[in-house]
C-alpha cells in the first residue's frame, strides 16, 4: 500500500484509464477523502489500496468506474 504521506491536497485523481476521478482533499487513516462536489453535497473516500503510485497525480489501480464503485459516500 502507498504511504499516504506522498499524496497531497488537491493532488488529481485519476483512474488506470487515465480519467478523472476527483482531487484530493485530504488523506484520512487508510481513505483519501475527495473534495465535494458543490451540486452533490456527498464527501467520497477511496481507499488508499487502490493507489497504484503518485507522481504528479494519484495514479489508481482501478479505472475511474471501478474507483466509483469502490469509493464510500458520507454527507457532511
Amino acid at each position: 500500500m502507498i504511504d499516504g504521506t506522498q499524496i497531497r491536497e488537491h493532488m488529481e485523481v485519476v483512474g488506470s484509464d487515465g480519467k478523472h476521478v476527483g482531487k484530493v482533499d485530504n488523506v484520512r487513516g487508510t481513505e483519501i477523502e475527495l473534495t465535494r462536489a458543490m451540486a452533490v453535497g456527498k464527501h467520497h473516500f477511496i481507499p488508499l489500496s487502490l493507489v497504484a503510485r503518485v507522481d504528479d497525480k494519484v495514479r489508481l489501480s482501478v479505472t475511474e468506474d471501478g474507483a466509483k464503485a469502490a469509493w464510500r459516500e458520507e454527507m457532511h
